[in-house]
């Protein structure tokens, strides 16, 4: 009879060390100790414990933490070389803007959290920036405060405006271009329902068009500079419905259904207003995509508003 050969596992601390990267390799945003102890049940805790602190200390994992506890992941090979010879204070200042993601931190937060004196995070930040490690972005929330990200990463709409802001300008007449012409075409949606002849419930029915429909149909007159999301005509769409020329209806949906969202899809058709809208809806408060952010004292404030005070000045 054939002797049976088992195969023994491998404690050796050089082939822990690379099991250990290759499941960091298999779930890129990082692995807990728990996932390790799963992969090699052979392996004793305190084995386990100083392959983990030989690649920390040899600078090819990360320690993060999250919800669940701590998280080793594999360190970026060109981000190592980059933070090559940073000292702990700059690796500390790199961790703290890499968690604020690409909202970014103002300096004056990452000196909270980090302890240093604003002279030394100062000096850190133009070495990292050096690096082409981070960037500073400036804000539409305050044009004399810059916050700052990782290199690599596209800021979030509420730093940069979105597609109404251009060098923390606000660009009001490519808005109004963007009502008027979305406006259009609600307004020929419903001609050409009218002009159909049909009963009156299939023409009010047919002049109703998905925000899908308008987003597309700006994409294809091609007078926006930058890439328009479906919400960014959805927010067009609603400053119309508040002039009283358009008006929006919700109805039930397939899933998958182009402009489909939890099951609803909304459409719009535009209107003859009935009266004249009031001028409190004409103020730049009814077009500011940062509206909910505004009040008396914060840093985006009526009273320091320039484009109310350009209203005012009319």
């Amino acid at each position: 009879m054939a002797d049976v050969k088992v195969k023994k596992e491998s404690t050796d601390p050089v082939d822990i060390e690379n099991r250990i990267k290759e499941l960091c390799q298999q779930f890129p945003h990082g692995i807990t100790d728990q996932v390790i102890q799963n992969d090699m049940p052979h392996v004793e805790a305190q084995q386990r414990a100083m392959a983990i602190n030989r690649l920390l200390s040899v600078g090819q994992l990360d320690l993060l933490r999250n919800s669940s506890g701590l998280l080793y992941r594999l360190k970026d090979a060109q981000l190592a070389s980059k933070m090559k010879g940073s000292d702990n204070q700059e690796k500390l200042v790199y961790q703290i803007i890499e968690d604020a993601g690409n909202k970014g931190i103002w300096s004056r937060d990452i000196r909270y959290k980090s302890n240093l004196p604003l002279t030394e995070i100062n000096k850190i930040l133009k070495n990292l920036e050096s690096k082409k490690l981070i960037k500073a972005v400036k804000s539409v929330a305050a044009s004399k405060k810059k916050v700052y990200m990782l290199y690599n990463l596209q800021p979030d709409r509420s730093v940069t405006g979105g597609a109404w802001y251009s060098d923390q300008d606000f660009e009001s007449e490519f808005v109004e271009v963007l009502n008027q012409q979305c406006f259009k075409f609600l307004q020929s949606k419903a001609e050409a329902a009218r002009d159909s002849k049909q009963s009156p419930m299939v023409q009010r029915n047919s002049s109703f068009a998905t925000s899908h429909e308008v987003w597309k149909y700006i994409c294809e007159l091609g007078i926006s500079k930058v890439d328009l999301s479906m919400e960014d005509i959805e927010t067009i769409l609603n400053t119309l419905i508040y002039d009283g020329k358009v008006e929006m209806t919700i109805i039930a949906a397939k899933e998958g259904t182009v402009g489909c969202v939890d099951g609803q899809m909304k459409l719009y058709r535009g209107v003859n207003p009935i009266i004249q809208p009031t001028g409190l809806v004409k103020t730049p408060c009814g077009l500011c995509p940062v509206f909910d952010d505004c009040h008396e004292g914060g840093e985006i404030s009526p009273s320091t508003c320039v484009y109310m005070a350009e209203w005012l000045d009319f």
